[in-house]
């Protein structure tokens, strides 16, 4: 009787373990064989940024005083941190970082960081030899550099799909850590697309892999073997790796090097829109289901999204096919495209659903800066919560020649003010109805229902963006 409870008990338990849904990790992955496989393929990179020569004996009697000594005492130097070369001049300055062959004939990957501004370059491989690469092409948006060394038959590794990749999975990533070369660490991916204002194009994937100076360039590999991003940067404050490790999705980087190798530059399609985050509050004035999607706060003059139909107010949901869940979504995708595609957009106007076709323009940095004033007519306080006035026309020289809108003359309503509206903005658009004048805005106003989020888009300092919040019901 007791051994058949005891057997009972065991199915019973095996049986809720295997309903749990959660598998049972009986020990950690073995490395060993996916490091001897990928290994030999990691190179270490050396680079060297050559000083500047010292000056012969004749010049530099030329730079010392009658008593023979140089003219700028050793006080001034170590304060200032003037080279203390005996004959001037500066020394060669040196770095270290690591890159991975992709094909045999010896092409290799590694971070524009890494090379940049060397003068020389020379790539170390896993058995000993030495080569003086040839840079052929590097991008510092993407921080993709291409190489090419002198060498055949060479080892190699392939490309995975970053795409496929989940947070909790297992990853490695292989290079020269402090000129440590071969020196390998493990870890999880911990979220994917995570973007910087300074590389927006790059949906970076941020991992828990012990990175260090040196892995830079270096290949993060999925448990195949095979290259899912590039090691790029690390969060910390200190220098050293603290569980905050950026690499770059290897979709970016091969896209990037197809261009460096045909061309030995990267060309990015231009879209022609800022964009800004959808909230809770902008999703119910759009008439949008849930917060997602790219919000249009301004449209850039004879763009390709000006020519296409795109208007400020719209949300941008999808770009050929792929969801754009957070307006940080959308550039890496418009980045991945050369000048001159053609781009299929689905967009929300007002909450209905819209297709429109882009030819996408070559990417351009320029920026236009506005000022702000003060102006004349005004309205009365209104529902919501702001008092506006007309734009005069030598104020609307200095805003940056708006089309229509009325400045903010005064902030009424706490939750106005809380959302972020502030004196001397320009309302140009409440939710989609665009405001031309002060009679313009106070009908819209008027017709806006009691309790529900609006949307006002404005101009602050040249700069549009949309503010959304939900004004107090009047009693």
């Amino acid at each position: 009787m007791t051994r058949r409870i005891m057997i009972g008990l065991c199915v019973l338990l095996l049986t809720a373990t295997a309903n749990t849904g959660f598998a049972r990790v009986t020990g950690l992955p073995d490395f060993t064989g996916l490091v001897e496989d990928a290994g030999p393929a990691v190179v270490n990179i050396q680079v060297t940024k050559f000083g500047e020569r010292a000056l012969d004996t004749e010049q530099n009697s030329r730079n010392q005083n009658p008593n023979g000594r140089d003219q700028v005492p050793e006080f001034f130097r170590r304060f200032f941190d003037i080279p203390g070369h005996p004959n001037g001049g500066q020394p060669d300055r040196r770095g270290t970082g690591s890159g991975f062959i992709f094909e045999s004939d010896g092409y290799i990957i590694t971070n524009h960081h890494v090379i940049e501004n060397a003068d020389q370059i020379i790539v170390r491989l896993a058995d000993r030899r030495e080569f003086e690469a040839e840079l052929i092409g590097s991008d510092e948006q993407s921080d993709i550099a291409l190489l090419k060394i002198d060498a055949r038959k060479l080892p190699t590794l392939k490309f995975g799909n970053s795409k496929i990749l989940r947070a909790g999975e297992w990853v490695v990533a292989i290079g020269s850590p402090f000129n440590f070369e071969q020196s390998v660490a493990a870890g999880i991916i911990s979220a994917t697309g995570r973007s910087t204002n300074a590389q927006q194009y790059v949906p970076f994937i941020q991992t828990d892999v012990a990175i260090n100076p040196g892995n830079s360039g270096g290949p993060l590999l999925n448990l195949d073997g095979e290259v899912v991003g590039i090691n790029s940067w690390i969060l910390s404050s200190s220098g050293g790796s603290i569980g905050l490790s950026f690499s770059i999705p290897i979709e970016t980087a091969s896209s990037a090097v197809k261009q460096l190798r045909e061309f030995g530059k990267v060309s990015r399609g231009l879209l022609g829109v800022i964009v800004g985050p959808v909230t809770r509050e902008m999703a119910e004035a759009m008439n949008l289901k849930r917060p997602v999607g790219a919000l249009v706060n301004d449209v850039n003059k004879d763009s390709a999204a000006e020519r296409a139909g795109i208007q400020p107010g719209d949300v941008i949901l999808e770009l050929d096919g792929e969801p754009i869940e957070k307006s940080s979504d959308l550039p890496p995708l418009v980045g991945s495209n050369p000048p001159g595609t053609e781009v299929e957009l689905l967009i929300s106007r007002n909450g209905d659903e819209q297709t429109f076709e882009v030819t996408l323009d070559a990417l351009d940095a320029d920026n236009d800066e506005g000022q702000l004033a003060s102006s004349s007519e005004s309205s009365q306080s209104n529902a919501l919560g702001i008092a506006v006035e007309s734009i005069s026309s030598n104020q609307r020289q200095e805003l940056g020649d708006p089309e229509g809108g009325v400045l903010i003359s005064k902030i009424e309503s706490d939750a106005a003010y809380r959302a972020g509206l502030r004196r001397g903005d320009v309302v140009l658009m409440i939710n989609s109805s665009k405001v031309d004048d002060v009679s313009s805005f106070n009908d819209i106003v008027e017709s806006l229902p009691q309790g529900k989020a609006v949307a006002l888009r404005i101009m602050r300092q040249g700069v549009t963006n949309f503010i959304a919040y939900t004004p107090p019901v009047k009693e």
